[in-house]
């Protein structure tokens, strides 16, 4: 076995080791940690990449973003869900025994000292060090008159007429706060030197006043054209506020903003039709969803801050004062600043060797070897130039693609409406229910059916998340197959920021398998058995658990017996368990895990063999590999499933052996190989669900695995 993934020992932080003694039972609910507490612990590696002082300074504010980002996702899907349970009176606990209670309570305990770390960053570090580099983001009141005269030209002209104050009184109730926006509330109270006359009764008490500041207006508004200085929107609505309100005297306003629960839940079997069904959805959660968390300025009055609480039905437990900037995401137009000195350094993209023969076409190729594309330092080009080939070669009959994710500007959907149009038969199984991006994915399948191409709305009670295309073609008078699987999404933009991994291959086992695939998602026929395909919810949980019981045999009976995984999330209790009989049996596992970990390593008697590691770095780690070593004869898989409950049983997934040798070896060697030697973006798992920073050994140079992959090919 390649020395690489034999020598892996963790260089720092080595999971301590508890309760030694004889062999422990797998099934205790103590050896899991708890899901939602593994996934805060994660985004604090997210921000501590904001507090590392040696990435570049947009960088550090992008990580600041990200961590907030991911934080929205938690609170309106996981909190949320969390909370709902305790409203209906849902008292279960989870895997690892905790109650909804108690997991709501350590959230909130494991968080907020989190932001407060996230401020102090932001506001001793990253914005004073912006100032320094000429990036300002500066007061209303500190500019000098003519400035401000060409803001409140733009408030009057741009701003002025979107805006929709809503006061609160006895014909006014608390207005609805829609999920994620950032609003102003202030109060307002009539000027005793005016007469109001007949309506004089109206304005007699203060009242409450909200306003929602326009999502389609850009919150850093510039002051000069060609300077990188900036005024918050807020700033100029606040300092504009008597064009609002005349004759009435407005305090200072303090921006607020709600997160409410965003997850749908479709009753499948009462839907008749999806798209319809997913559109109404939609709008119910935009105006229905219950509100889960509150977060306001800490310098908003606590009277202030108890009357919105209480309109929308918080307690103090679920308000979030900042101090500081209320939503980071905001200045994420600075990334976009023509800056590079104060961002990482651009890479260059690569195409696989085996595809640069300047006299055969992709086809030509692709019939005589299996190329392997690793993204981002693979060139998205790849794949779209695969697409496009297939829309505009003759020989080509049809198209067959899974659609989750695509983005809003997609070449992968362009490529398969010009198909349609070139006369190919072009099917596309578009998830409507992929979280987040329902709607881009409604707008797709409309284009999609406008051009002719037979679109497939997801099945009845799953996902589709496998990421497969199929191109059939005719050669020499017979059919051949071309399937590319990936364990990313057909979305050139994430591919550029997501480490991902996708097969270009002609195996005729694959391309059947592929076929059958899409005729379980297009007809619902009951495809159970695959050649070369594992498939979930068919048969990819039992798979992946006798390979592990394998590797457990194999070291039983003297083999060699080894399992190395990479992974986004680890939350399956059966996988788990089975992962430490192996480890009880003596099998060495390496498990390099980016998020979610509920599985305990280096306890004795239980998983002391087991060793997990994070790679949180550049680039969002996102592909999936399992490697096998199978006394010997190695397997190694790549795919779209991660080992958790809702890719397992909920999803459709696709995962694909590795058949060629050489691509095996590169996986090992080189991806697996290179993660597990990381001494610069890794960290060790503790058996206490705590993480140690990985440090370079006496004399060891520091290795990045993701820098690393930037001047390899493939």
């Amino acid at each position: 076995m390649d020395q690489e993934i034999r020598e892996f020992v963790p260089s720092s932080g080595i999971s301590e080791q508890v309760e030694p003694g004889p062999t422990l039972s797998v099934g205790d609910p103590q050896y899991l940690t708890n899901r939602e507490i593994s996934w805060l612990k994660f985004n604090r590696r997210v921000l501590e990449q904001a507090l590392d002082e040696s990435v570049p300074l947009l960088e550090r504010l992008k990580f600041l973003s990200i961590f907030s980002t991911n934080l929205d996702e938690f609170f309106m899907i996981r909190f949320s869900g969390l909370k709902e349970q305790i409203a209906e009176g849902i008292n279960a606990p989870s895997p690892d025994g905790m109650t909804p209670e108690e997991q709501v309570r350590a959230i909130r305990l494991l968080l907020r000292p989190m932001l407060l770390e996230q401020m102090m960053c932001f506001n001793e570090e990253v914005f004073p060090s912006l100032y320094d580099e000429g990036i300002e983001l500066v007061s209303y009141q500190d500019l000098d008159g003519d400035v401000r005269k060409r803001l409140d030209d733009y408030f009057l002209n741009d701003v002025f007429p979107v805006l929709t104050p809503q006061a609160v009184d006895e014909s006014h109730p608390f207005p609805y706060i829609s999920n994620l926006s950032v609003n102003m509330g202030l109060m307002v109270e009539p000027d005793p030197s005016i007469d109001h006359g007949k309506i004089n009764h109206l304005y007699k008490q203060p009242r409450f006043v909200r306003i929602k500041l326009p999502p389609n207006i850009p919150r850093l508004v510039p002051i000069e054209e060609g300077r990188s200085t900036f005024v918050h929107l807020s700033e100029i609505v606040s300092a504009n506020a008597t064009h609002l309100f005349p004759h009435m005297n407005p305090s200072r306003a303090f921006l607020f903003r709600v997160t409410r629960d965003a997850d749908i839940e479709i009753r499948e079997d009462e839907a008749g039709d999806l798209l319809r069904t997913m559109e109404r959805e939609i709008k119910h959660r935009r105006r229905f969803s219950f509100a889960v968390r509150l977060e306001v300025s800490s310098e908003m009055p606590p009277e202030m801050t108890d009357l919105i609480a209480g309109s929308i039905g918080l307690t103090d437990e679920d308000v979030y004062r900042i101090n500081g900037f209320l939503n980071i995401p905001d200045l994420m137009t600075l990334y976009g600043l023509d800056r590079p000195d104060l961002k990482d350094v651009s890479i260059t993209y690569s195409v696989p060797k085996a595809l640069k023969q300047p006299n055969k076409k992709i086809f030509e190729i692709l019939s005589e070897q299996d190329v392997l594309v690793h993204h981002p330092y693979t060139s998205y080009n790849t794949i779209t130039d695969f697409l496009d080939a297939a829309a505009d070669d003759e020989d080509v009959l049809a198209i067959k693609i899974c659609l989750y994710r695509t983005g809003k500007d997609s070449p992968v959907v362009r490529s398969l409406m010009r198909a349609s149009q070139n006369g190919k038969q072009v099917a596309a199984l578009v998830e409507l229910k992929a979280r987040f991006d329902e709607e881009n994915n409604i707008e797709w399948a409309r284009m999609l059916e406008n051009e002719g191409v037979h679109v497939i709305y997801g099945m009845l009670g799953l996902k589709t998340h496998s990421k497969v295309a199929l191109v059939i073609r005719r050669e020499n008078d017979e059919l051949k197959r071309y399937v590319h699987i990936a364990t990313g999404n057909y979305n050139p933009a994430t591919a550029k920021i997501y480490t991902d991994l996708g097969l270009l291959t002609s195996d005729d086992e694959i391309g059947k398998d592929a076929t059958d695939l899409f005729n379980f998602l297009t007809g619902y026929s009951y495809q159970t058995e695959y050649r070369q395909l594992v498939i979930a919810p068919v048969v990819l949980r039992e798979r992946m658990l006798e390979l592990i019981k394998r590797e457990t045999r194999n070291k039983l009976e003297g083999r060699d017996a080894r399992i190395v995984a990479k992974l986004n999330s680890l939350t399956d209790e059966k996988i788990v368990r089975q992962l430490y009989k192996a480890s009880q049996a003596g099998v060495e596992i390496d498990l390099i895990v980016r998020g979610i970990c509920v599985l305990r390593p280096g306890i004795q008697g239980l998983s002391e063999n087991i060793r997990v590691r994070s790679i949180v770095g550049r680039f969002l780690e996102h592909h999936r590999i399992f490697y096998f070593a199978n006394g010997g004869d190695e397997e190694i898989y790549i795919g779209s499933a991660d080992w958790m409950h809702r890719n397992l049983d909920r999803r459709v997934e696709a995962v694909v052996p590795i058949k060629d040798a050489k691509l095996r070896k590169y996986l090992k060697k080189d991806v697996l190989g290179a993660y597990m030697r990381d001494n610069a973006n890794a960290e060790v798992l503790n058996a206490d669900g705590d993480y140690t920073k990985v440090q370079p050994r006496p004399g060891e140079s520091k290795f990045d695995s993701q820098m690393y992959f930037v001047e390899r090919d493939i």
